[in-house]
């Protein structure tokens, strides 16, 4: 079924359904054209069809109580009424990920290179026989070259072929495990219902209709009528664009969208619509045709691919019941009215399914500027390229002015007609060396090398818990210099325990012994703590022995229970005498409370009320405590001031979070008016205050260290009171005391930063953000304004690299607003993972400094070969170039050429690129975006040690044969047998190259080269191996590879001039760098290539953050409106029935704003910020939340 395209799909379920619908008293048609109906209308439809919602459940065969019966679900409900599940877009072949890595330029060079090449050498002559054209040296080439010649074109297309193949394999792999991790996810998510009067938890793609579920905090996973509950309140902006948040009743709106997400209350629904056909679904279904189609229809439109690619993200994402990113609903919403919030979350997000390399195309949608290393490596390569293509021209029409002036002027030869195909041989011949010397310039194991690195710490990253969702994350994090962290479960263990208490009168410093506490404050405690907290938070054994007691659910109530069973209590019993059903009102935590209240019935019909919150909230409405004897005495604004100063700012200080926990009585009669909440959460009695701590994460304050040597800021952003915030803070390194630093709150920092008229300004942030270390009480929308406040500060010479921890929903604009964006793997939302770069599979923030490591890791890698590729290039080329010319044959042949630059380049990439990284790495600062590739440093060895090399194979090339006392190799005629002369030079060429690769390990000018070899093994695999391979070759290589054997003393000197590197190297790495000034640096991004045209062009416009996201998000789903007109009208033409009437009304209601926004196809962006600053299409709520 997976591969079904969402289409197909839906047919088929309108097939079915129309076959089965008899079954039930309601089809799926008449279910989900219930579930487009809104508040009244729908109850007003309730009422009219069915009766009322226990009609339905009677109809859909279940139990409002009950459940469905049976554990599990006849196969019937899925069959008629879909499974809950949207068929993922089908993932790319292996062979269209082979096509993408063709498209890389190098490739191509080289591909034509290695065809023309091939063309040759297949190329006879006729004129062979016709000896009296050339000079004696020129004859035909004799069999052995000839037979030879299709090797090299060969050896080409193989490397090219390995090279594609690699890097197909690690998109497939990466893909494979993002598909794989993605299940996983799926898998784990569970939701709770009721079945056969059992509450179970089963997999969210597990749900049927008729399915009773019980909705509390979270993600609802499939559409529902609320059949009971207390306090129900939804955001649904990710449909509608409506910030504020919905209150549902059975009797005014109670309808239950997936992907909406509950904020407060609880209560049960009865599902009605699941998959393909919840409302989420129809949206995705949409979306997803809308792509495929399109694709079909014109493979070039990149807008095709945004709307499946939208889809896609959301695709695999809509089964966890978690809209990821609100994707489609929030398009939805743009119909509706566009809210700045729904158009944070709007673009469409990288796609969880690595579809990276569409994304290079769509750079437009891309989340951000191709990365800097990427970036620096494409400008090198074209550099070197370049030269490499000069050089080749320059040889090439050397070789032919040479040739032709030795034959026809010098030696006054005729052209003869009969000849021609002689002398064509002979330019094909010059025109294969000029090919050579272009292939070996180019250097082809680059792409390689960045890919094996790349890939190499990707897998290794995931052993140190960074789950790597976008490759390039890994390299920028090299570079990162200030991380912006959560609290609560990043920096700290989130493992709340109680550790100081104030009872009776008295303030323990540690839990107090039982004994000492009056019994009667006791039971009120333990009933309080019990009753007034969700009754799905637990605490339950360890899983193994020793560990520590887990903590399941809310984490601060976690801590009270824990406190209740300290004090040799258990809240079991209480829960069971006092089930959650029989709880009479329940007011539910929210940001506005800051509290949370239940309200009981007492045996003799009077309510009792237990409260718990924010100590400095609950405090200023109590006006009674209980002393020492558990009487309740009086409670005045001076005692509580005075309590504030002696317990709670003592707390606080100790990085304590404080918490209040009271209650108040009401009479049976009157009954108060529950409602008015002012009145009823007042005039209580406080029964203790209790300090609870999160304890930092031992290994924490030693990671900071190690960020604060690097040269990486870390600042806390957190939603704690700043007295909490800073004594963690300083807990963690992150301050040190006497240090000149801020620790400001939310409202201060939104002071400070804004104008009179409220607008964020840059130069206003540039003041605090240098000196901003501790964020407090601070909202999503802060953390946002920070990052992007960082990051577009030109306050110091190298743009600032931000790294960004989150785990909760609204950590996602700040998320994808960073350079690279932590996720949290264990505590954090689905919509977190998807705007992020890496998971943290542990939530520990020590994963990110290993992160940082092995992005300065890939960074000195890429660098360390560059150094040695280079070296070979170098000197390659020059002796390819002076050999031609002077003896009008190289003394290395193309096939020595191809396996020195092939073999060497593709092994030496494997050794090089996966050096395991080191904690010295740390030592340093960050590179920054605008330092070149290969420092002053790595320029004088690559050119020190080409000056050697050159040296000693122009010495062996023109006295050798004396030397070796054997027969010159030079201007030997074309048919000759390979000699021992030019042997030697291919031979040391190879050795100097070998101990050369053992000097490039290092890139700083560092000493010991040897340092931690035997750390790598694939290193000392690959130098021994090549070694070995050199040997075969030279003994038994014979006519192909233009080798004849040496002797052993021959070989001798051969290793013992490749020795002699290694000499040299420490001879260099004696010159200081400094005296040095002539060297240039290569590969340096500029700042002006480092930002993409359409950035400029945004920074011109200086559009806000959010309304840029809204812009984007606009053109996406304007196109994907106009392609869903043209879908509805076919399928309305096969399919009658109002389930699509809802769409059509969606249509229509956009079709206004489309009139707004006809211009917003052109390409120009000026005419779009035009378009969308009417205030039809954009509300000034968009501007705000920015």
């Amino acid at each position: 079924m997976g591969d079904m395209t969402n289409s197909d799909f839906y047919s088929k379920n309108q097939r079915n359904e129309s076959s089965h619908g008899g079954e039930f008293g309601c089809t799926m048609e008449e279910l989900r054209s219930l579930m487009e109906l809104r508040g009244t209308e729908a109850v007003v439809k309730i009422k009219e069809t069915y009766g009322d919602t226990d009609a339905i459940c009677r109809r859909l065969k279940t139990s409002p109580v009950e459940g469905l019966p049976g554990t599990a679900p006849d196969l019937k409900r899925k069959q008629i009424f879909g499974q809950n599940f949207i068929p993922p877009k089908k993932p790319k072949t292996f062979l269209q990920l082979v096509w993408e890595a063709l498209q890389d330029v190098t490739l191509i060079i080289l591909e034509i290179a290695a065809i023309i090449s091939l063309g040759l050498s297949f190329y006879h002559p006729p004129g062979e026989s016709n000896e009296g054209c050339a000079t004696a040296q020129g004859g035909a080439e004799d069999e052995g070259e000839a037979e030879a010649g299709w090797i090299e074109g060969a050896a080409i297309l193989l490397s090219v072929i390995c090279v594609v193949l690699v890097t197909a394999f690690n998109d497939w792999s990466k893909e494979k495990q993002f598909r794989g991790l993605q299940s996983r996810i799926e898998q784990e998510q569970k939701f709770t219902v009721v079945r056969a009067g059992q509450v179970v938890q089963i997999p969210v793609a597990e749900i049927v209709v008729g399915d009773i579920a019980q909705v509390k905090y979270g993600d609802l996973p499939a559409d529902g009528l609320f059949i009971q509950g207390n306090d129900l309140k939804i955001d649904e902006s990710s449909l509608t664009g409506e910030s504020d948040q919905v209150r549902k009743s059975v009797d005014k709106d109670p309808m239950l969208l997936s992907g909406t997400h509950v904020m407060e209350g609880s209560g049960r629904m009865v599902v009605t619509a699941v998959g393909v056909n919840s409302q989420t679904g129809i949206i995705f279904t949409l979306l997803g045709a809308g792509g495929e189609e399109e694709e079909k229809k014109d493979k070039k439109a990149a807008d095709g691919a945004a709307g499946s690619n939208a889809a896609d993200s959301a695709n695999t994402s809509l089964v966890n019941g978690k809209m990821q990113d609100g994707n489609a609903d929030a398009s939805q919403s743009k119909a509706k009215q566009q809210d700045g919030a729904a158009a944070m979350e709007m673009q469409p997000l990288k796609s969880a399914e690595g579809g990276d390399a569409d994304d290079k195309k769509k750079a437009n949608m891309h989340k951000k500027e191709k990365s800097v290393l990427q970036g620096k490596l494409t400008k090198l390569a074209v550099q070197i390229g370049k030269a490499g293509l000069v050089m080749s021209a320059i040889t090439v029409i050397i070789l032919v002015l040479y040739f032709t002036v030795d034959t026809f002027v010098v030696n006054k030869k005729p052209w003869l007609p009969e000849c021609t195909p002689v002398y064509v041989q002979y330019f094909v011949k010059f025109f294969i060396i000029g090919v050579t010397v272009l292939v070996v310039a180019v250097p082809e194991g680059l792409p390689l090398a960045v890919t094996i690195s790349l890939a190499y710490s990707v897998k290794k990253m995931m052993k140190d818990n960074n789950l790597v969702r976008h490759l390039d994350a890994c390299e920028t994090m090299g570079n990162a210099t200030a991380i912006c962290s959560d609290k609560t479960g990043t920096l700290t263990t989130n493992r709340m325990t109680v550790v100081q208490a104030y009872v009776g009168d008295i303030h323990y410093k540690e839990i107090p012994d039982p004994s000492s506490i009056n019994a009667k404050t006791m039971e009120l405690l333990v009933h309080a703590i019990a009753i007034n907290s969700a009754y799905t938070t637990k605490i339950l054994p360890p899983e193994k022995e020793g560990a520590l007691p887990r903590q399941v659910g809310n984490k601060t109530e976690c801590g009270l229970l824990g406190f209740v069973l300290d004090l040799k209590q258990d809240y079991e019993p209480v829960r069971a005498q006092m089930p959650e059903e029989k709880l009479y009102k329940v007011y539910t935590f929210n940001s506005v409370r800051k509290s949370m209240s239940t309200v009981i019935k007492l045996p003799d019909e009077s309510f009792r009320m237990y409260s718990k919150g924010a100590s400095e909230i609950v405090l200023k409405k109590c006006c009674k405590i209980l002393n020492g004897v558990g009487e309740p005495r009086v409670f005045r604004p001076r005692d509580r001031d005075e309590m504030v100063k002696k317990v709670i700012e003592p707390m606080a200080c100790d990085g304590l979070r404080t918490i209040c926990v009271a209650y108040r009585d009401f009479p049976s009669s009157p009954e108060p008016d529950w409602d008015n909440e002012n009145d009823i959460l007042n005039e209580l009695t406080c029964i203790c205050v209790v300090g609870i701590e999160d304890p930092v994460r031992p290994e924490v304050p030693e990671a900071i260290r190690k960020c604060q040597r690097a040269g990486i800021t870390v600042r806390m952003v957190t939603g704690d009171n700043i007295n909490t915030a800073r004594a963690i803070a300083i807990k963690c390194g992150i301050i040190h005391p006497g240090e000149d630093f801020l620790c400001l709150e939310g409202k201060e920092f939104n002071r400070r930063i804004r104008n009179e008229k409220g607008e964020i300004e840059q130069e206003r942030i540039d003041k605090i953000w240098p000196k901003l270390r501790v964020l407090a009480r601070s909202s999503p929308t802060d953390k946002h304004t920070l990052v992007k406040g960082i990051i577009d500060s030109t306050h110091t010479e190298q743009r600032q690299v931000v790294a960004v921890t989150g785990d909760g929903t609204n950590d996602g604009p700040a998320l994808k607003k960073a350079d690279v964006g932590f996720a949290m793997g264990i505590a954090g939302t689905d919509v977190a993972k998807e705007a992020s770069d890496i998971i943290l599979t542990d939530d520990n923030f020590s994963s990110i400094v290993k992160a940082v490591m092995w992005g300065r890791n890939v960074y000195d890698s890429i660098s360390k070969f560059l150094q040695f590729q280079l070296t070979v290039n170098v000197v390659a080329v020059i002796v390819a170039f002076t050999g031609a010319c002077i003896t009008q044959d190289s003394p290395l042949k193309a096939v020595q050429m191809l396996w020195v630059n092939l073999i060497m380049d593709t092994f030496a990439s494997l050794a090089l690129a996966t050096e395991p990284p080191t904690e010295t790495l740390l030592l340093r600062k960050p590179y920054g975006r605008n330092k070149p590739l290969i420092s002053r440093t790595m320029m004088k060895n690559i050119l020190g040690h080409a000056v050697y090399q050159l040296t000693l194979i122009f010495t062996l090339l023109f006295v050798g044969e004396k030397m070796f006392q054997i027969d010159s190799g030079r201007n030997a005629p074309l048919h000759s047998p390979p000699s021992e002369h030019y042997t030697i030079i291919f031979n040391t060429f190879v050795m100097m190259q070998l101990f050369n690769e053992i000097n490039a390990r290092k890139i700083h000018g560092e000493r010991n080269v040897f340092d931690g070899i035997f750390r790598n093994p694939i290193f000392c695999t690959i130098v021994l191996g090549t070694f070995a391979i050199q040997i075969v070759i030279v003994q038994f290589g014979g006519k192909p590879f233009s080798c004849s054997p040496l002797q052993l003393d021959q070989w001798m000197w051969c290793i013992f001039i490749g020795l002699g590197e290694l000499v040299w190297g420490q001879v260099i790495a004696t010159i200081p760098t400094s005296r040095l000034k002539f060297l240039k640096e290569a590969g340096r991004l500029t700042q002006k290539e480092e930002i993409p045209e359409e950035e400029l062009n945004e920074d011109v416009e200086e559009i806000d953050h959010a309304e840029r996201e809204l812009r984007r998000g606009q053109i996406l789903w304007f196109r994907g409106l106009n392609r869903i007109q043209t879908q509805i009208e076919v399928v309305n033409t096969f399919k009658s029935g109002a389930s699509f009437q809802g769409a059509l009304r969606r249509q229509s209601s956009v079709t206004s704003q489309s009139q707004d926004v006809a211009n917003l196809s052109s390409p120009s962006r000026v005419s779009l910020s035009n378009a969308l600053s009417s205030p039809t299409s954009l509300p000034p709520a968009a501007a705000g939340q920015g």
